[in-house]
């Protein structure tokens, strides 16, 4: 099973960025996906989840608002939509993935069968 990310990049404040996460080796359409990320000297945290259909989604309280996940089963990828960053928002951003699980997850992703390599998203003021 792979997952990649990318998308990430410098960026100002104000400014948007869209993340993807092309999956491989697994039923992509039957896993629930998942963001999370890494900000420097910190610990990971969640930021937003989808269900297997798409039907469900959830966010974190620091996110709502200004990011939008989706997917696209029939690419096997899932979409993290962020407008509006802050430089709170720089972190490396991992997409994961979870055959049974639901939409709420642990800051440390706990629950997640699969994690890609991250992508690093940077926003300066």
């Amino acid at each position: 099973v792979q997952l990649q990310a990318s998308g990430g990049g410098l960026v100002q404040a104000g400014d948007s960025l869209r993340l993807s996460c092309a999956a491989s080796g697994l039923t992509f359409s039957v896993f629930t996906l998942g963001w999370f990320r890494q900000a420097p000297g910190k610990e990971r945290d969640f930021v937003a989840a989808i269900s297997w259909s798409g039907g469900s989604t959830n966010y974190a309280d620091s996110v709502k608002g200004r990011f939008t996940i989706s997917r696209h089963n029939a690419k096997n990828t899932v979409y993290l939509q962020m407008n509006n960053l802050k430089p709170g928002d720089t972190a490396v951003y991992y997409c994961a993935a979870d055959r049974y699980g639901g939409i709420t997850y642990p800051p440390s992703g706990d629950g997640m069968d699969y994690w890609g390599k991250g992508t690093l998203v940077t926003v300066s003021s």
